[in-house]
């Protein structure tokens, strides 16, 4: 069974060195709203939560789309954006309920779990982030975060 990115939210000091760490091997740029994880922070409740990619069993974004673009690797499991298919309808974002995809000048970016190693978890030195087998994330904290996630997107929070 393919390995999974695990979040322990309450682990996260903001430091948003994956941030960092992802836009430089995913864009080969040093600049955080080019990543494809990212940190919701609100300074006054001293609030941090790493917002994912949850690579859902269902993925509703590879669903919705209609050209094809968003396919499961078969080695990571991990739904991977085919950017040659992608025709920038934005449909793949509004069927996500954890705000999972982003857009940078109308291109959708999502988590390819940067091919089985990813660089985000490399750069965590406060553990939130590890990439672990599925039994190191029980279902029920799986779920308790997926539905933190939605519901902080739901009210607007991040």
């Amino acid at each position: 069974m393919p390995a999974i990115l695990v979040v322990d939210p309450e682990k996260c000091t903001s430091c948003r060195l994956c941030e960092l760490a992802c836009s430089q091997h995913s864009g080969g740029v040093f600049r955080p709203s080019r990543a494809r994880i990212r940190i919701a922070i609100r300074s006054e409740e001293a609030f941090y939560f790493p917002m994912i990619c949850l690579q859902c069993d269902d993925a509703p974004c590879m669903l919705a789309c209609s050209v094809d673009a968003l396919v499961r690797d078969p080695t990571t499991n991990a739904v991977v954006l085919i950017e040659e298919r992608c025709n920038e309808c934005g449909i793949c974002g509004a069927a996500c309920s954890y705000g999972a995809i982003d857009f940078v000048e109308d291109k959708p970016r999502k988590c390819d779990l940067c091919g089985g190693d990813p660089e985000c978890v490399r750069f965590c030195a406060a553990g939130a982030l590890r990439f672990e087998t599925p039994e190191h994330w029980p279902e029920a904290q799986r779920q308790a975060y997926a539905d933190r996630l939605e519901n902080l997107v739901e009210e607007g929070k991040v």
